[in-house]
């Protein structure tokens, strides 16, 4: 009697519903993480601020007012008439993201501040921000104010 040789395997139509199987969770695994990335860079604009607005505030109890201006990358530096020598508030801050930037608009006859940044998750947008109060070219979605 011959011996008769079974292979046992996978046939071609198998292989290719496995691979688009696992093809269309890795699309989807993709999409999720994105949004978790933007979630992300979102919670550092808005530690940034509230970095940026400590330090405001540490200037303007040395200084009596806060900067005029502020130059991008964000740095808060104090200089030998105010601070009594050169201070560093903060070292340089930038947008996760480049390209971005934060907004920063002084009100000299008030004497506030606003800080604007441009979020990238929906879900995590401040209703109560004004592009207005941000600057002309600003797209506001989160801001914070000098107390």
């Amino acid at each position: 009697m011959k011996d008769i040789l079974i292979y046992k395997g996978f046939t071609l139509i198998e292989l290719l519903v496995v691979i688009s199987i696992i093809g269309i969770l890795i699309a989807l695994s993709f999409f999720g993480f994105q949004g978790a990335r933007e979630t992300a860079r979102d919670a550092k604009r808005k530690s940034d601020l509230e970095s940026i607005r400590s330090a405001l505030e540490l200037y303007k109890a040395d200084c009596d007012a806060y900067p005029a201006s502020l130059s991008y990358p964000i740095e808060v530096t104090g200089d030998a008439t105010c601070s009594g020598g050169a201070v560093t508030y903060l070292e340089a801050i930038s947008d996760p993201v480049s390209g971005r930037e934060y907004s920063y608009v002084y009100t000299a006859a008030t004497g506030t501040y606003v800080m604007c940044a441009s979020l990238e998750s929906i879900d995590s947008r401040d209703p109560s921000c004004a592009a207005a109060s941000c600057g002309e070219n600003a797209v506001c979605s989160y801001s914070v104010k000098n107390p």
